[in-house]
């Protein structure tokens, strides 16, 4: 996989964020919507793919997602689904856009948690950055257990590169 420098990515990921909004909102008003990901995180190095965040009260979760659908998005298949949690896909040929439909209040708010964790602490974005670039030949699966592991790290309050050290 190739990863991008922020630079080569972040400025049209944000362009392509505000359009998307733009376009969505009308059909789902009630919905607020959050960049997530790399492409969120001054700094992060990215695959260069979008990911949004799309919070929505819990009685309306299924609605949107059925509304999404009819705009063309389509369910991630080998993906967590729940009826707090749904991630589509854009119909988009441009670019790599997926969203995650989320209920408010549940525990897939982590999404926007992460987010804010990274953007408030540059050496957690270096050392994300290097976990990535240290992963990036290995196989798919691989890559999302380890992001997955920090990513639980960085929410659980551990330090990621504390790698069992006590005080």
């Amino acid at each position: 996989m190739q990863l991008l420098e922020p630079s080569r990515y972040q400025a049209l990921a944000g362009e392509a964020f505000a359009s998307l909004v733009e376009e969505l909102g009308p059909h789902l008003p009630d919905a607020q919507f959050e960049h997530v990901g790399a492409s969120s995180i001054p700094g992060a190095i990215s695959k260069g793919d979008l990911d949004i965040c799309i919070v929505v009260a819990p009685v309306k979760h299924q609605s949107i997602v059925e509304t999404l659908e009819a705009l063309g998005y389509v369910v991630k298949t080998h993906t967590l689904r729940t009826p707090e949690l749904c991630m589509l896909v854009s119909p988009r040929q441009d670019l790599d856009v997926a969203l995650q439909v989320v209920a408010q209040g549940s525990q897939f708010e982590f999404f926007m948690h992460f987010r804010d964790a990274l953007r408030a602490d540059p050496i957690l974005v270096e050392q994300y950055n290097e976990l990535k670039r240290q992963f990036a030949s290995a196989s798919p699966e691989r890559y999302r257990a380890e992001k997955a592991k920090f990513i639980e790290a960085v929410l659980g309050g551990a330090n990621p590169s504390a790698k069992g050290h006590q005080g």
